[in-house]
């Protein structure tokens, strides 16, 4: 069955100018679904969607909106000007790699605004609707820096372990309701984002950074079926060995070790 069958013709897609949020959209876009794009940056944005309108023949809906903002949700219903949404991807992040006093607490709110209240407050809105019509998606993107503390990610790393569990919870609530959710949960991944913070080469054993095309398609292969994923066979070996084999003080020590050698902190 057709992610449009199963769901219906419109996916969101919160933060979609480029990385994932492209990746996500051009899928989307190759199951024949039409897309509303989230982002704050116009430009990118807008050459993305006359790339997927000219390559797939969908529609694409651009909506400029900061979603750090308290009121990005309210923003985004005034822009769909009542368009029903089918499918939900929260794939926007923000995050902040260093010592966690030194980041100004404006910052820290913001990261809080974009990767927390932001995507509770479009569950909560868009989740609603799909259960009074009984069907729809939601993927919320999460990170393997949120399944212990992580040094020098800590903001960050404590947004998206809320996201993995907002996800898993409402996976179970609303499982037999006609709506599916799932945590996809990502390592390190071929980001414009990632590329542009300059890490150092990872150690030999570390899992390969994978392309955002195969984190979005293992998403999809896993929607439905489970409540959350960890994308990539050696990201599930890596945390398998974290969480379950290496006492938590190690795990912890492990993440902090390594990101301070990838920053040069």
């Amino acid at each position: 069955m057709s992610l449009t069958q199963r769901y219906g013709q419109l996916a969101l897609i919160a933060g979609a100018s480029e990385g994932l949020g492209a990746a996500f959209a051009r899928f989307l876009a190759s199951e024949g679904m039409d897309l509303v794009l989230v982002a704050r940056r116009k430009e990118p944005m807008e050459q993305l969607a006359e790339a997927l309108t000219e390559s797939f023949g969908i529609k694409v809906y651009c909506i400029c909106c900061d979603l750090s903002d308290a009121h990005a949700t309210q923003s985004v219903q005034t822009g769909l000007q009542g368009k029903e949404v089918d499918l939900l991807v929260y794939n926007a992040a923000l995050s902040y790699i260093g010592p966690f006093e030194k980041n100004s607490l404006e910052h820290h709110h913001r990261i809080a605004g974009t990767n927390m209240i932001t995507p509770l407050h479009m569950m909560q809105v868009f989740g609603s609707l799909m259960l009074e019509r009984g069907k729809g998606a939601m993927v919320l993107m999460s990170s393997l820096a949120g399944f212990q503390g992580s040094g020098f990610l800590a903001a960050y790393a404590a947004s998206k372990a809320f996201n993995r569990i907002l996800a898993e919870s409402l996976w179970y609530e609303w499982k037999n309701r006609g709506v599916d959710v799932i945590s996809c949960c990502a390592g390190a991944t071929a980001t414009p984002n990632f590329i542009n913070t300059n890490p150092e080469k990872a150690r030999f054993f570390a899992p390969r950074v994978q392309e955002p095309s195969e984190v979005v398609e293992e998403c999809f292969r896993r929607l439905g079926k489970q409540p959350s994923c960890i994308t990539g066979r050696g990201n599930r070996f890596a945390s398998f060995i974290m969480q379950k084999l290496m006492p938590r003080k190690m795990a912890i020590t492990l993440m902090g070790d390594t990101t301070r050698k990838m920053y040069r902190l």
